[in-house]
């Protein structure tokens, strides 16, 4: 939607000779990932959830009646016609909150990137400077016949939950996911492991209270 941030339906066609009805105009389908939010005046109208799911979030315009419907016996070929109702248009919000099994959550450089590299097929960039990792890097894990999808968020620090470092852009990727693993550098003589676990539980209950309730 950064190149395109209008999106227009086609036009419906005029009734024709011969009582005919007008055709309908195309429905537009866009496709937009899993996790995907669509906002209409700060209310959900689809929650993305299924994949090769249609939802509806905005309608389109309806026909009216043609000039045959005001044929009398004194005009038989009348030149008046209604004009159609016009569709939904509307400002949406477009949100996106990655649908993952386990979020790996903590301070930037903790061996997050490092993690789901050594657990998934994800090629998470790694190096020694803070937030190598600028966007979730989403991977996926098999074990035999078993699968589950884990997303390694950027990394916070004090404050996100107000908008500081990467911020909330990226906490709310954390809310769907089913289990929470708390990454924490005791390596670093530098770090204190203790401080830097609560503070990332801090910023998690500041987002939301039910964040650290999670496995």
């Amino acid at each position: 939607f950064y190149k395109n941030k209008f999106i227009i339906a086609e036009d419906g066609v005029k009734g024709g000779p011969k009582n005919l009805y007008g055709a309908k105009g195309k429905d537009t389908i866009v496709k937009v990932p899993l996790g995907t939010l669509v906002y209409k005046n700060k209310k959900i109208v689809a929650d993305v959830i299924k994949e090769n799911h249609l939802y509806l979030v905005a309608k389109g315009g309806k026909g009216r009646r043609g000039n045959n419907k005001f044929k009398t016996s004194k005009n038989t070929a009348p030149r008046i016609a209604e004009n159609g109702m016009p569709g939904e248009k509307y400002e949406a919000n477009i949100v996106l909150k990655i649908l993952s099994d386990v979020g790996l959550v903590g301070l930037p450089s903790c061996g997050k990137s490092t993690l789901i590299n050594a657990l998934s097929n994800a090629k998470a960039k790694v190096a020694e400077y803070e937030f190598t990792t600028l966007v979730p890097q989403l991977g996926l894990v098999k074990y035999y016949d078993y699968s589950y999808t884990i997303v390694d968020l950027p990394g916070l620090i004090k404050g996100a939950s107000l908008g500081k470092g990467l911020g909330i852009q990226f906490l709310r990727h954390i809310e769907r996911c089913k289990v929470v693993i708390h990454i924490v550098d005791f390596g670093s003589p530098d770090k204190d492991s203790i401080q830097s676990y609560e503070t990332i539980q801090k910023e998690l209950e500041s987002y939301k209270l039910n964040l650290t309730q999670k496995p």
